[in-house]
């Protein structure tokens, strides 16, 4: 099927091409989904190679159960992120709570213009973000990133996560609140110095 045909296939469709034999149709919902999967991945464990070998196991399982797939009983990309939640949970719990995270595990900068400064100024705030959410609980530091990193809304949180809205919306705030208690301190440190009094 021709590239461009297949760039308007939702995941689900591109799902069944591939149980179908549509090699195409993986690379295209690997480009989808792999990048996402990878980026919450990283965040829940503060550990690039984890969360690329994290990404893969995900995606492998899809794979499996392509010929499988049940048609609307679930998006495939929420269907992703809740065994990438699962299997960073597992591997959390396997090699124990890890504390604070270096600037070598903090998530690259896209290129551009920017002068070196900010460039540094912005891998510590990215860091520092890390280092906090890390301090979160599993429950809460997940549903944060799914919120506010990650941009899905309260019921794909839900299904991802096995709640209802209303839980979600509370651990979210609660995250929110314990990541602000955490930096709270920082601000000067991060650059954050007049942000918040200039909007008062």
């Amino acid at each position: 099927m021709p590239r461009d045909t297949l760039d308007e296939i939702s995941d689900e469709n591109l799902l069944v091409l591939y149980a179908n034999g549509d090699p195409d149709a993986a690379r295209l919902l690997t480009a989808r989904l792999a990048p996402r999967a990878l980026g919450y991945a990283a965040r829940l464990l503060a550990d690039r190679a984890e969360a690329e070998d994290v990404t893969q196991e995900a995606l492998l399982r899809l794979w499996k159960i392509a010929p499988d797939w049940r048609r609307g009983e679930a998006q495939v990309s929420t269907w992703l992120y809740r065994v990438v939640t699962n299997l960073c949970t597992d591997l959390r719990r396997a090699r124990g709570r890890r504390g604070a995270v270096g600037l070598d595990d903090a998530p690259e900068v896209a290129g551009g213009a920017r002068s070196a400064e900010a460039g540094l100024i912005e891998a510590d705030r990215m860091a520092a973000l890390d280092a906090a959410l890390g301090q979160l609980s599993d429950r809460q530091r997940q549903a944060v990133i799914l919120r506010h990193i990650e941009g899905l809304s309260n019921p794909e949180i839900g299904a991802i996560m096995g709640l209802g809205v209303e839980a979600v919306e509370s651990l979210t705030a609660r995250g929110k609140r314990a990541l602000a208690a955490v930096l709270a301190g920082r601000k000067a440190e991060l650059g954050y110095e007049g942000d918040m009094e200039d909007e008062a």
